[in-house]
């Protein structure tokens, strides 16, 4: 850890709790996080005020470390996508479990990395908006540490961001990367290799960009299953190849070629370790990022590890707890937290266990059927014993919309000890 990073982390050590902050004891207001902290409180007898979201420090620990080894093993660089949880002191575990650095999608999420001293960015979107480009020049002329690589898809793109690196008088250029588009009606990217090659070529007509790989993200290949998913990753390093057999890579220390949500990394590390001898290293960079709280849903549904059962396994780190306020029959049952405290962009969250009197057992019987703003509508079966006051802990589906929801997350150990705070910003 550099001496910005630890100097930016003390900062948030030391903010104060207040009302800015959901689900933390009403009574610690005035104390700093790591005052707080220090107090070791309990989650579910510590004065925490439901709902609250707490992250599994045994959890969030074994996703970090089993994803080093996964990297390691398969030869990979790692660059999370930072945008899931857009937390500093998670972008600073990562990267000391191994990570080449952040992946991000917007220049607000670089501008936080960089205020919390992250050398390395790789902008998994495409950049023509001047004021962010005159920054990003700044930044990079200023920090010769900085390394920051961008997506390009259009000639027009390559264009503009030429056109404001000029008016910025940048120094350095900026590294960027072909996107190659995951196939017809693909969210972004260049959809023929003919059309990359212009790209390219755009590129290499600038004093202000260097190409420095392709790139793209498999997540969005149409219909995806595996034979489609690695057609599409194959095209990648083919394409990857035919630049570099133009020269296009001449005067770089290495090619880039990335690409790796978090439902197909396992395809993603297959087909890079295919990659052919080309005329410089490569840089095999994953991106997948939610496996750090992982999920009760979708990702769960979807892992790698689900194929792949003896590279390990993913824990879901997140649960939301809420507390029952309404109990208006024997089917129907409302707890304390809705759309604004939950994800619910794919799934509804799932109900995992009752807390009564210090007792924690199987939510048997009850079940999410909907959210409203600021309440879960239970249903419950004959076997369900749910009163009003019982706490309810929920799973969640999705983390890239359950960190924005809460600014400061408290990390608790099995036994509902809060060991630390991890603060968002979204």
């Amino acid at each position: 850890m550099t001496a910005d990073t630890a100097q930016s982390l003390a900062r948030l050590a030391a903010e104060r709790v207040d009302h800015r902050f959901k689900g933390l004891p009403p009574d610690a207001d005035g104390l700093t996080v790591a005052e707080l902290a220090g107090q070791r409180r309990n989650l579910f007898t510590g004065g925490f005020a439901t709902p609250v979201l707490a992250l599994s420090a045994e959890r969030l620990e074994h996703n970090l470390k089993l994803m080093e080894t996964y990297a390691a093993r398969h030869g990979l660089a790692f660059a999370p996508h930072g945008k899931t949880s857009m937390a500093p002191q998670l972008f600073q575990r990562q990267i000391e479990h191994g990570a080449w650095g952040i992946t991000l999608a917007v220049p607000h999420q670089v501008r936080v990395a960089r205020a919390f001293g992250t050398r390395r960015v790789f902008l998994a979107n495409e950049l023509v908006d001047a004021a962010a480009l005159r920054w990003i020049a700044a930044e990079l002329d200023a920090d010769p540490d900085f390394e920051l690589i961008c997506y390009v898809d259009s000639v027009r793109g390559v264009e503009l961001m030429d056109a404001a690196l000029r008016d910025a008088d940048a120094t350095r250029p900026v590294d960027v990367v072909v996107e190659l588009a995951a196939g017809e009606g693909a969210r972004t990217g260049v959809c023929t290799e003919t059309e990359c090659a212009a790209v390219a070529d755009a590129v290499a007509g600038t004093r202000t960009l260097r190409l420095v790989g392709v790139a793209g993200y498999e997540g969005e290949v149409p219909k995806a299953d595996t034979e489609r998913v690695t057609a599409w990753l194959r095209r990648l390093v083919a394409l990857a190849a035919d630049f570099d057999k133009a020269g296009r890579f001449a005067g770089l220390d290495e090619i880039v070629i990335s690409a790796g949500g978090s439902a197909w990394f396992d395809a993603v590390a297959e087909v890079f370790a295919e990659i052919p001898e080309l005329s410089l290293p490569v840089l095999k960079l994953l991106r997948s990022g939610a496996y750090v709280s992982h999920d009760d849903g979708h990702y769960r549904k979807l892992t790698p590890f689900n194929r792949v059962p003896e590279e390990g396994a993913l824990e879901p780190a997140f649960r939301l707890w809420t507390q029952v306020v309404s109990r208006p029959s024997a089917e129907q049952a409302f707890v304390n937290a809705g759309k604004r405290d939950a994800a619910y962009d794919l799934d509804l969250p799932f109900a995992q266990v009752i807390r009564r009197d210090g007792a924690e057992r199987p939510a048997t019987g009850v079940s999410v059927t909907a959210l409203s703003d600021q309440h879960a509508w239970l249903a419950t079966t004959p076997e369900a014993d749910l009163e009003v006051g019982d706490w309810v802990g929920l799973g969640l589906s999705h983390p890239c919309t359950s960190f924005d929801k809460w600014q400061l997350i408290p990390v608790a150990e099995a036994d509902g000890t809060v060991v630390d705070y991890v603060r968002t910003f979204f």
